[in-house]
């Protein structure tokens, strides 16, 4: 199983992305995924995440009002839009799922990151 992010660039304060991570490999099911995001010389930091069906949806207060996740389960593709992007954004966004094969949990898998930088 493979989870490959896109979408990060350098943009400036204000401006707004929109994250993907594609999940692929082998016969699972993914249910809850999400993202989390790591900026040089901090611990990783919760972001966002959903369930799958979308009944039970999470942000970090920093991201509340102007991040959004999303997810497309036809295509196993999660996404993140980012709005009014901040300087204190500029981090590594990583995103994660847990999947299931055969009704067995497989554990929570995640992808290499793609670079947010945001500058004033």
């Amino acid at each position: 199983v493979q989870l490959v992010e896109s979408g990060g660039s350098l943009v400036q304060a204000g401006a707004s992305l929109r994250l993907s991570c594609v999940v692929s490999g082998s016969t699972f099911f993914v249910d809850l995924a999400g993202w989390y995001r790591q900026a040089p010389g901090k611990e990783r930091e919760f972001v966002a995440a959903m369930t799958r069906e979308g009944n039970s949806i999470n942000y970090a207060d920093s991201a509340k009002g102007r991040f959004t996740i999303s997810r497309d389960n036809v295509k196993n593709t999660l996404y993140l839009q980012m709005n009014n992007l901040k300087p204190e954004d500029t981090a590594v966004y990583l995103c994660y799922a847990d999947l299931y094969r055969s009704g067995i949990y497989s554990g929570r898998h995640w992808g290499q990151g793609t670079q947010v930088t945001v500058s004033s």
